[in-house]
């Protein structure tokens, strides 16, 4: 039920048109970079174009997950800001969240891809609101420098994590 409710939240949310420095446009992500402790190397100017796990976090805590900004563990190197941090968590034993490529993804699974940005593995992380025989229906943040409902095939997936209410 709560992974409907990420689906139909994520939705609204890449609706909202949030983006970088994009158009002359000045940044609208505040609200999503404000979840994340700042530091002398990171502010709101370093996340053009490095967005999408924070805005996943974002529409995690949006739905009512509990987790913290950063899991504390030795086996989850960074903050939930960074796509790694996501499979370093859903892969531990006492979270067990992760799910095979090669399984039939559920809406409301969030999606972690390699190559689609940066020409390397897990580079992109968004949330499936629909998906048939063919390609998967995201919600994603940092498409383009701005949040989007995208269609992409399987073939860049890496896998996915189903989180438990």
């Amino acid at each position: 039920m709560m992974n409907k409710k990420l689906a139909h939240i994520a939705k609204v949310e890449a609706h909202k048109c949030y983006h970088g420095n994009v158009m002359g446009a000045k940044s609208n992500l505040q609200p999503i970079a404000d979840l994340f402790p700042y530091s002398d190397t990171w502010d709101i100017n370093s996340w053009d174009n490095c967005w999408c796990a924070a805005f996943v976090y974002w529409c995690c805590i949006s739905t009512g997950y509990d987790f913290p900004v950063r899991y504390e563990s030795a086996d989850v190197s960074c903050n939930f800001a960074g796509c790694i941090a996501w499979e370093e968590w859903a892969k531990l034993p006492e979270t067990n969240y992760w799910i095979n490529k090669n399984e039939k993804p559920e809406i409301g699974d969030i999606v972690l891809f390699d190559y689609i940005f940066k020409n390397e593995e897990n580079d992109h992380i968004a949330i499936i609101i629909g998906f048939d025989n063919h390609a998967i229906e995201t919600s994603e943040g940092n498409f383009n420098n701005v949040s989007a409902i995208v269609r992409r095939p399987y073939d860049n997936v890496r896998g996915y994590i189903r989180l438990q209410s």
